[in-house]
């Protein structure tokens, strides 16, 4: 079998393909505070090792919507965005700066970012739906970012947004456009 595609042809084929895949790819540039991912808000989020943090956020997911409570030795703040039904937070890095690198969706579900130790306190975002390298506030409250920690879901499993299916039918279409150079 002897595949014969002009090179021009070939280009916008393959030009085609690559915009299709960014046109759907779902990405965030920058999350600020009291955005529609905000999850809550963590006062003051001391102390701040791995297992608080994740205390912490599993605290603010199960309160409800618009609610403030006190626990832990902290005041939580729900913020009322409803993200539907929401997994437990599992521990998966540390960070710092103000760039955040969530690489293809779906990995990490949770950031928690810390502003300026016990004067100001901790912002919790929902990430679950974002994908790629965003930017957080550098500032909160006039204090400076800390350092980060994103949470993959647990317990309960995430589901796929349809990229996966998206990506298949692509390469199905590119696929069945291609067929039609191919001369047996």
């Amino acid at each position: 079998m002897k595949i014969n595609i002009p090179t021009t042809k070939l280009a916008i084929l393959c030009t085609a393909f690559c915009a299709a895949l960014f046109a759907f790819n779902p990405n965030a540039s920058a999350l600020t505070i009291g955005d529609d991912h905000e999850l809550g808000f963590v006062e003051f989020g001391i102390p701040s090792g791995d297992q608080d943090r994740t205390d912490y956020v599993n605290h603010l997911i199960g309160m409800a919507l618009g609610t403030t409570e006190q626990a832990l030795g902290q005041t939580f703040t729900r913020s009322n965005n409803d993200f539907g039904p929401l997994p437990t937070a599992v521990f998966s890095h540390n960070g710092t700066g103000t760039s955040v690198d969530l690489g293809g969706g779906g990995l990490y579900t949770y950031l928690f970012a810390k502003y300026d130790g016990p004067n100001y306190g901790s912002e919790v975002w929902y990430v679950g739906d974002l994908s790629g390298i965003i930017t957080i506030p550098a500032e909160a409250g006039g204090y400076g970012l800390s350092g980060w920690t994103l949470f993959g879901p647990g317990g309960q499993g995430v589901p796929d947004g349809g990229t996966t299916a998206m990506l298949l039918g692509t390469a199905l279409g590119a696929l069945g456009m291609a067929r039609r150079y191919i001369k047996s």
